[in-house]
């Protein structure tokens, strides 16, 4: 089975990629420019605090998406190194490189005007195909989370470094 979407819009920032990457976990301010043909679709959109942008990693190869297992990368810039890092399958990870290039995050809404979003806390590169937004609301926020193992070490790992 093959499943096909067509973008409803595109994120517009003024950030390189670069400067995109580096700003995990924070994200950056960027607009989402939605295609006239779904402008109905955010009718009262406005009214929520924070949405949920699903798009499409357009900028990942087709041989990043063959990564099944890949390390926690992005915790070495918060001081711990490559081999503290356990491998693990990338359905664990926030990786780009995955079967499936599908982005999720939840941004900060700060203003809709007519067919553009303004946002911020987003971590798509300039041009990502937006394929979907929901709201964020109260059933969404979960708690009672549980991590695994390799997860906590990390954390505990965390606290340690100054």
């Amino acid at each position: 089975m093959e499943v096909r979407f067509r973008p409803i819009g595109f994120v517009r920032t003024s950030f390189s990629d670069e400067m995109i990457k580096e700003s995990w976990p924070r994200g950056v301010k960027a607009e989402i420019k939605i295609f006239d043909e779904y402008v109905d679709a955010l009718e009262g959109l406005e009214g929520f605090s924070h949405i949920i942008v699903i798009y499409f990693l357009h900028k990942v190869t087709e041989e990043q998406k063959k990564t099944l297992k890949a390390k926690p990368r992005r915790m070495v810039k918060y001081g711990l190194s490559l081999e503290e890092l356990p491998l693990v399958g990338v359905f664990c990870l926030d990786s780009p490189h995955r079967p499936n290039p599908i982005g999720l995050t939840i941004v900060k809404l700060i203003e809709k005007r007519d067919n553009v979003l303004e946002v911020d806390e987003l971590d798509a590169y300039d041009g990502t195909p937006v394929l979907d937004i929901k709201p964020y609301t109260p059933d969404r926020c979960k708690t009672n989370l549980q991590l695994p193992e390799w997860y906590k070490l990390i954390l505990e790992k965390l606290k340690t470094k100054p």
